[in-house]
């Protein structure tokens, strides 16, 4: 039975300041989110991060405009301690479902940072955007939050981070596959999108498992 878990933990103020909240609380955090459940075409990206300090100026990727996440994660890099960006493939999503793509995704983000901390010796928590434990991770290690990525500042990197990368793949693979648009929508099923498919049929990158609806 899948285990649901509403964050209590009161989140106040800013993004920073929970941050320091949890941090004190708990040590060492790694904020995770995901980009890119819902469209039609495409991979699903998980980042996880681990911040340092001297960041100010970061927030909700869904709360900020294109060119201020560009911005962001351009600078990003220099205030991480660690961060990891991963990917489950659109055959991926065909074969496991989607919300074990995503928790693929989010584990081989994971992996790499957690590893560094592990040699550190330092303790850690997980911190998850939405409601949902990553499976085959240790349930102990994790705290789901809802809405975390507008409420704490490592969980809105992630979100960012995730975002930003996933764009950037979509209109790279705009050039590989012309006539679907992706350097528009990004594959999500836009009315644009479904014509496409239904004129050109679906490409390599098109999830076979998912339904044609536009919106």
């Amino acid at each position: 039975m899948e285990n649901y878990y509403v964050s209590t933990v009161p989140i106040a103020g800013c993004l920073l300041q929970a941050e320091q909240e949890l941090t004190e609380r708990f040590g060492v955090l790694i904020g995770i989110d995901e980009a890119g459940r819902g469209p039609l075409a495409g991979p699903v990206v998980a980042s996880a991060v681990v911040l340092g300090r001297g960041w100010d100026s970061i927030n909700d990727s869904k709360k900020i405009s294109e060119k201020q996440r560009e911005q962001i994660f351009n600078n990003l890099p220099n205030y991480c301690e660690h961060y990891s960006i991963a990917e489950a493939s659109a055959q991926e999503i065909d074969e496991i479902g989607i919300l074990n793509a995503t928790f693929l995704a989010m584990r081989r983000a994971l992996e790499p940072v957690a590893s560094k901390l592990r040699e550190k010796k330092q303790q850690y928590k997980i911190l998850v955007d939405g409601n949902l434990y990553i499976r085959e991770i240790e349930q102990s290690l994790q705290m789901p939050i809802v809405k975390g990525d507008s409420k704490v500042a490592c969980i809105a990197a992630a979100s960012i981070f995730a975002k930003v990368h996933r764009d950037k793949l979509m209109i790279k693979f705009a050039e590989q596959f012309p006539g679907y648009g992706f350097e528009k929508h990004k594959g999500y099923g836009t009315k644009a999108h479904v014509e496409a498919i239904q004129k050109n049929g679906q490409c390599e990158i098109h999830r076979k498992s998912f339904k044609l609806c536009p919106k």
